[in-house]
């Protein structure tokens, strides 16, 4: 016999100790405790579990040749892209580097069109012509090659801090630029000072509730005409860089068995709401059922969705689509035979 459990036997919510931030240029930064509800946790959990089984699902579809192309998949980062969604408003703009299949389902495309847009289907978000780097939706701009090392980031942060600009410029870290430890890449490792004249945070990018916190903090700060704010997130990258990395020639497996034991963001907030009585293991289950179900309702939809047509190879370039046929780049495009 199944015991149920009524709603009125969990909390309504609970208050959690958080890491604290390191500062740069800031007198005072994010609070050390953090309100969550159940509603709230419950959606952080679906949210971050449908991610992780989606890139878990794009891992098997690009290992059945189904994906082509590049694929950068974004499990273990989930607690970024969802704390940071948390604590901003949907009129904000995100704009983010070519892992952003977490923060493109963050910012409401569905599972269904983010698979589609992978394998290439007039299904998905950018009609099948955009692939896992070029996904995009309303005040969401997907796909940017920026790194972070290049000189143009702090012509920005200049540009961001003489004009005031309200942007949170975030630094994903995941330890790793491709192949290549931050240790082995840069002579100083904190990204937060990197903007030097702007204010900056570091803050555990693993806990949700760390980055939903920090983002608020930052989000208020920036709306208040202070200017810019330079934010890193300490995470981490499960897969390799892409799918042509195994990911595992620069580190060991037994350096990614041990973040996921002891510092997985799904683990943590499971363990947090399960111990502080905000829901039953049994319930966090049938999200798990819940969500495997999307995601292969999605991925059949993804794999018999038909691609484009050729003809539509030109179209959606522009937001006020031109003429399909451009004059005087083919001068046999009048002429129906050239015999």
């Amino acid at each position: 016999m199944v015991a149920s459990r009524n709603y009125g036997d969990f909390a309504s919510e609970a208050t959690f100790d958080i890491k604290p931030c390191d500062l740069h240029r800031l007198e005072k930064g994010p609070g050390t405790t953090a309100v969550m509800t159940r509603e709230e946790g419950l959606q952080y959990y679906k949210t971050m579990q449908t991610i992780r089984r989606m890139e878990l699902k794009s891992d098997q579809l690009y290992k059945q040749k189904i994906i082509r192309g590049f694929c950068h998949l974004y499990d273990g980062q989930e607690a970024c892209c969802v704390g940071i969604e948390a604590a901003i408003k949907p009129t904000d703009h995100v704009i983010t580097a070519y892992r952003a299949h977490g923060f493109t389902y963050t910012r409401g495309v569905s599972v269904r069109e983010i698979l589609a847009e992978l394998t290439g289907r007039k299904g998905g978000c950018a009609k099948g012509k955009g692939g896992s780097m070029h996904m995009y939706t309303k005040n969401f701009y997907g796909g940017n090659g920026i790194v972070g090392a290049q000189g143009q980031i702090f012509e920005t942060y200049n540009m961001a801090a003489l004009w005031k600009l309200p942007c949170i410029f975030v630094c994903e870290n995941n330890r790793y630029g491709m192949g290549t430890s931050v240790e082995r890449a840069a002579a100083s490792t904190d990204y937060y000072k990197r903007g030097y004249f702007i204010p900056g945070l570091r803050v555990d990018g693993m806990d949700i509730l760390c980055v939903r916190e920090a983002v608020k903090f930052a989000a208020e700060y920036c709306r208040s005409g202070n200017g810019p704010l330079v934010m890193e997130l300490q995470t981490y990258r499960y897969h390799g860089h892409s799918m042509s990395d195994p990911g595992i020639s620069y580190r060991t497996r037994e350096e990614i068995q041990e973040v996921r034991s002891k510092s997985d963001p799904i683990t943590l907030l499971k363990d947090r709401m399960v111990n502080n009585n905000l829901a039953s293991v049994e319930e966090l289950k049938e999200i798990d059922v819940a969500v495997r179900k999307e995601i292969e309702e999605a991925a059949q939809f993804a794999t018999t969705d038909p691609e484009p047509p050729l003809e539509e190879l030109g179209h959606h370039i522009y937001f006020n689509e031109p003429p399909f046929e451009v004059r005087g780049p083919n001068q046999w495009i009048k002429y129906k035979s050239v015999s």
